[in-house]
Order: structure tokens, then C-alpha cells, then sequence
């Protein structure tokens, strides 16, 4: 069986371990955390392609690394991290929940007031390392839309599987699921 994926993200090479999600099907794990030239360079090639926004939200936790190099070159002074569970100094805290392809349990996203009168009435840019199910995307979707964001793009690195399908997200690399041999299954 192949251990790793090796391919390029935003003109960077990358060997990604292969990961079981169970006995037939494996997926590739891409970490940007500690990878400062990738997070760098696919912030840069992610900003060319994204549309006009005020703000930008992801969700916490692999994305933030991302999220901030991307503030970072375009010289925002604010991200907003949907946070997995409510923190002391949150009030009038907006939640919504997630089951994510790489997490065991049910997660918690929530945005206390500050972020939601950070995302109220502006244009919001959704961003995140890999969109696969969507779960993750359609949880942030929920929350702006609920404090009464405009969401104008949606923007991940990679596209997992049939996720690469989709019209509605921009992204810079489609990723395949992988058999039990670590071969490349075909995104139908």
C-alpha cells in the first residue's frame, strides 16, 4: 500500500501521508500548521482569485494559520475564528454545530457579539484549508447568515473528492479520496 500523496499546492511540493477514514476508503492529510512557505504561498495565490470582502471568518482550528497569513498580506487589521465552544469573554453567543469527515464527535461552532457585530452587514470571505463534505462550510454559512453577514465567496486550498465538483467554492488544488491500496479514486 502507498503511504503518501505527493503533489503541488500553489507551485509548492508536498508529500501528504494517507490517513484510513475506514477499512476501504483513505483520505490525504494536508497540515498547513508548521508549514509556513505553503500557508504563505496559498494565501497569496488564494487572495488573486477571491472576490471583493470586508472580512473574512474560518473556523477554528486548521485554518487559522491560513486565515491570518491571508489578513496578513492584504493588511486587514481584523479575521474572525468561529471558536469551537464558548469562551468567558463571549456574550449573546450565536452556535451551530458540525460533523466534520476528521473529527470523531460533533463539534460546536460559535461566535460571541464582537464577531458578530464584525460580520454584520459586510461582505464575508469564507475561508478554510479543505473543503471535503462541506460540513464545516455549511456550519460558517449558517452562522453569518444568521448574524446577518453577506457571504460573497467561499475559498479553501483544496477540494476533497466530489467537492471538486462544486460551482460555489473557489480553490487552488482538487485532492482525491484514496482505496485501501492508496490509489487515486475518480471524482465522479
Amino acid at each position: 500500500m502507498k503511504e503518501a500523496y505527493t503533489m503541488k499546492i500553489a507551485g509548492l511540493e508536498r508529500s501528504l501521508r494517507l490517513c484510513p477514514i475506514n477499512d476501504d476508503l483513505y483520505i490525504a492529510a494536508f497540515i498547513m500548521f508548521g508549514d509556513v512557505e505553503v500557508t504563505s504561498a496559498a494565501a497569496a495565490e488564494l487572495l488573486s482569485r477571491a472576490p471583493e470582502f470586508d472580512i473574512m471568518i474560518t473556523a477554528e482550528s486548521k485554518g487559522i494559520p491560513l486565515i491570518h497569513e491571508m489578513a496578513r498580506q492584504t493588511g486587514a487589521d481584523n479575521y474572525i475564528v468561529a471558536r469551537k465552544g464558548p469562551k468567558l469573554y463571549m456574550q449573546n453567543i450565536h452556535t451551530t454545530y458540525v460533523n466534520s469527515i476528521t473529527t470523531e464527535n460533533r463539534q460546536m461552532l460559535c461566535l460571541g457579539d464582537t464577531d458578530t457585530e464584525a460580520l454584520r452587514g459586510k461582505r464575508v470571505l469564507i475561508v478554510d484549508d479543505v473543503i471535503s463534505t462541506g460540513e464545516s462550510l455549511n456550519a460558517l454559512e449558517k452562522l453569518v447568515d444568521e448574524v446577518g453577514g453577506n457571504i460573497v465567496g467561499k475559498m479553501a486550498v483544496l477540494a476533497e473528492g466530489e467537492a471538486a465538483l462544486r460551482k460555489d467554492i473557489i480553490f487552488l488544488e482538487p485532492l482525491p479520496l484514496f482505496d485501501r491500496e492508496g490509489n487515486p479514486l475518480p471524482i465522479e
